[in-house]
């Protein structure tokens, strides 16, 4: 009986295997190529703006028909990612088919007319999305399109960055604080491989980094890695406060929606005017580059990537966070390095992933992430500027549809369960203290409720 109770136990987790290596492949596929489609444009647009400098000046215009595209034909797709963490925490929730289409269109449209913005977003959108056609003709259950959605984020993330461990984490990671869904560890692995054999063998070249070889840290270095680590917690809250500040500023002032872009484009062609240059616009991949050299970066090039950035996505240009949270945690890792005499390469590879890990949430996908992107040999320091990122960075990040599952510390009671933009009282995330004990504000109502109904 035994033999035929562990037979039956095989045979069902056999059919898991397969089922969802079949799903994953499915969701790998159209990820891998929606992102090979995405990269290649972004490369045309991004070469094709660089050769017509004047196109900035119609970035305003672009923010104006992003506004009406949106507004007439994607008012249900226009929360982006966190539409995506949300129809997860909730499977019955749908992800129309346009939001790959428009995201797409939109992504590069900012790019093009010279926007700092990212890709990730709109790679996850688009591999979610596209994902997402199979539920219906395959009448998957709740608690399967739940999963089917997080390969499609893992299959567009792990093809857009050519980082497939990265993607997988990533996907099982993002959606709650505190807590890895490894019910979907086998189609988010798949898709994200998947994901970027098919876009790689599409033609896209993804962007080379230095392989990071430095000696064993001393004590004297590992100091200065928990030290970066909390610089670097501090860029990633910044860039979000200010990015959904920007949003409700103009939200407040601007009632009219098709005016804040235009506010928002004007204030980028300002910058770049001011500053008398354009480094700051798009991806700044070649900014990212240059914090890995010995001349290094400005030391206050990290701020104004936020501050273009923030106002970019803050007043509804499209485009991910990810890659200009690379540049912000690079240049602010070169800067620091400059600063203590340490080594540049090292400390502007652990701001690069540990910006983002602060500000997504996500400490072990972006430490995997450094491991494919640099070399395992610096695996210790960027796991360790990951996590003190994470930890010091708050109950904040760009993903407001994230839920926290575990608080970063024990001393914080937070309901399980609660978005992170339910714990935002103004401008942040204040906790309050009642007989000893540290309570989030909701908190603090639910109590008072519960007592004036007593």
């Amino acid at each position: 009986m035994p033999f035929l109770f562990y037979s039956k136990e095989q045979a069902a987790l056999i059919r898991t295997l397969v089922k969802w290596v079949i799903l994953g492949c499915w969701a790998g596929v159209v990820s891998g190529a929606a992102s090979a489609v995405f990269l290649l444009a972004l490369d045309a647009a991004t070469r094709y703006r660089e050769a017509n400098p004047w196109l900035l000046c119609l970035l305003p215009v672009c923010g104006i028909l992003i506004y009406f595209a949106y507004s007439r034909y994607g008012k249900d797709v226009e929360a982006g990612n966190n539409l995506l963490l949300e129809t997860v925490h909730n499977p019955e929730a749908t992800i129309p088919f346009r939001m790959a289409p428009m995201v797409l269109i939109s992504t590069v449209a900012t790019h093009l007319f010279g926007g700092s913005a990212g890709r990730e977003g709109t790679a996850v959108q688009m591999g979610a999305s596209l994902a997402n056609l199979a539920r219906g003709p395959l009448k998957l259950s709740a608690a399967d399109h739940r999963i089917l959605v997080m390969s499609g984020i893992s299959g567009g993330f792990g093809s857009v960055f050519g980082t497939p461990l990265a993607g997988t984490v990533f996907g099982l990671e993002v959606l709650t604080i505190g807590r890895m869904s490894y019910e979907a560890i086998i189609p988010c692995f798949v898709a994200s491989v998947v994901g970027d054999i098919v876009c790689r063998s599409l033609g896209v070249v993804h962007h080379k980094y230095p392989t990071v070889l430095t000696a064993e840290p001393s004590l004297k270095t590992w100091v200065l890695i928990v030290i970066s680590g909390a610089l670097f917690a501090g860029a990633a809250a910044l860039f979000g406060e200010l990015t959904h500040q920007i949003t409700q500023l103009t939200k407040k002032h601007l009632p009219r929606p098709w005016m804040r872009p235009v506010v928002g484009g004007l204030a980028v062609i300002g910058l770049a005017w001011a500053l008398g240059t354009r480094a700051y616009l798009g991806l700044s991949l070649p900014l990212i580059a240059q914090s890995f050299t010995p001349q290094g970066v400005p030391t206050g090039a990290f701020l104004l990537k936020i501050l273009f950035t923030a106002i970019t996505l803050g007043t509804g240009f499209k485009g991910g966070e990810v890659t200009p949270l690379f540049c912000i945690g690079a240049t602010l890792g070169a800067a620091f390095a400059h600063f203590t005499h340490q080594p540049i390469e090292l400390f502007a590879a652990l701001g690069f992933v540990a910006v983002f890990a602060g500000a997504a949430n996500t400490p072990l996908a972006c430490a995997v992430m450094g491991i494919e992107l640099f070399g395992h040999h610096i695996a210790s320091p960027l796991m360790a500027a990951c996590i003190v990122s994470y930890i010091l960075s708050g109950h904040r990040g760009i993903y407001l549809s994230q839920r926290i599952h575990t608080p970063k510390s024990q001393s914080i009671k937070v309901a399980q369960g609660v978005q992170l933009r339910e714990t935002r009282i103004g401008i942040d995330t204040s906790i309050l203290t009642r007989r000893g004990r540290k309570m989030w504000p909701q908190q603090v109502d639910k109590d008072q409720n519960q007592k004036d109904q007593q």
